[in-house]
């Protein structure tokens, strides 16, 4: 009886706590060294398509944060339960079903910004980044895991948009969330004109480039070898 308690006693040390080094690097790589859009190159349509204001650009980080973080769950909640041959099906339903559900949230709550978002709400159905995680880490991993996991990569998906959306808000309406900062600092006063450049969906993709040009100029390890 004595030895059964000593091993368990010895389970429970040697069991690794929620927020370990390896458990905080799930979080906080994707946000920098693997970050899905700027090192991944994924998912970086909507970076392209909804970040000329903030406001789009804050609702459809928060939705593919729900999505990923709960689907992620979700899926590894199942991973044992999937038949291989169907594993990307199932995954499929889940982000469908999620995705439908934030859909019907934002068109309840907030219908402008459905509108606006258009279809790029649904198109979270077949985000590469989404997909990947699912495949890549909750089909292998356990559901605590998993959804530090989909955090993780959902703050770095998130964080590129708001950046993205920030300067082209800022630079090419002269606005934040619809407010005139530009004209409130008085920026205007001393000739400064709205970039209307700034607008247009080829500044969206210099904007990520620069992004990714100072990343890696900060961090010579992910420059790639030719």
């Amino acid at each position: 009886m004595a030895e059964v308690t000593e091993t368990v006693e010895k389970q429970v040390k040697q069991r690794e706590p929620l927020f370990s080094k390896k458990n905080r690097k799930l979080i906080t790589d994707p946000l920098d060294d693997s970050n899905p859009i700027t090192v991944q190159v994924l998912g970086i349509c909507s970076a392209l398509a909804i970040t000329v204001k903030l406001y789009p650009a804050l609702v459809m980080s928060l939705s593919v944060i729900f999505v990923m973080g709960a689907g992620n769950v979700i899926i590894s909640l199942l991973r044992n339960l999937i038949p291989n041959r169907i594993r990307i099906i199932v995954q499929l339903v889940v982000v469908a079903s999620l995705v439908i559900l934030v859909d019907q949230v934002l068109k309840a709550f907030v219908y402008d910004i459905s509108k606006e978002l258009s279809v790029f709400v649904g198109l979270i159905i077949t985000n590469c980044i989404i997909m990947g995680r699912f495949e890549a880490f909750a089909l292998a991993n356990g559901p605590w895991k998993s959804f530090l996991d989909g955090m993780g990569n959902a703050f770095g998906y998130a964080w590129i948009l708001i950046a993205v959306a920030f300067f082209r808000e800022l630079l090419g309406s002269g606005t934040l969330f619809g407010y005139p900062v530009l004209e409130k600092i008085g920026v205007y006063s001393v000739g400064y004109e709205n970039n209307g450049l700034m607008l247009l969906p080829p500044m969206a993709l210099i904007t990520v480039g620069i992004i990714i040009w100072v990343q890696r100029a900060r961090n010579t390890k992910l420059i790639e070898e030719n």
